[in-house]
């Protein structure tokens, strides 16, 4: 783990000097500089009370760089095409268990011609257009604004009933970690 230089880099932004940490913690300047270039390992007590003097959560020391915050720009999300009618599908973001991405659908596309089930478990937002949402024996119509979730084990299908085209939001989660890159 690189927490000396997360703590550095924390510092540094926040304009605070190691003199500072040291006088509002009780450490000594040799123990945070060595600290900071990763010579020594802080047990928990003393990263909590440089946590507490930096204004940070102790669990956000703690973070892997790659469990930190992620930002995809919208002009920078990977575009895929997904099903017979090729809808056009925009990743939004991603953790090890949620993906999170829009999806286009034409007037008449739909995500299949038979329900489809996989892993996971899917919530729906319907951001623009009318479509129809089928599960096993259900079947309901959802406009601009409704949602809908399920249990992606199930056979299930989505078709765009409407006369324009259709964006939906789709979140889908799996207990198991999946690596979202390679789709």
């Amino acid at each position: 783990m690189d927490i000396g230089s997360t703590i550095r880099s924390i510092r540094k932004r926040k304009n605070i000097t190691i003199a500072q940490i040291c006088e509002m913690t009780g450490l000594s300047q040799g123990f945070m500089s060595q600290v900071e270039t990763n010579k020594t390992s802080p047990s928990i007590a003393t990263l909590e009370h440089i946590a507490g003097a930096l204004g940070v959560p102790l669990a956000y020391l703690l973070l892997k760089k790659e469990e930190r915050m992620q930002i995809i720009r919208k002009e920078d999300r990977k575009q895929t095409s997904s099903g017979p009618d090729e809808l056009k599908v925009s990743h939004l973001a991603t953790t090890k268990h949620v993906r999170m991405m829009i999806v286009e659908m034409p007037p008449g596309s739909s995500t299949g011609e038979k329900p489809h089930a996989h892993e996971g478990e899917e919530v729906h937002l319907v951001m623009k257009g009318k479509v129809l949402a089928e599960q096993g024996e259900e079947g309901v119509v959802l406009t601009e604004g409704d949602s809908f979730s399920w249990n992606a084990c199930t056979p299930h299908k989505v078709k765009n009933i409407g006369e324009e085209t259709a964006l939906i939001m789709i979140s889908v989660y799996t207990d198991e970690p999946k690596d979202w890159t390679v789709l």
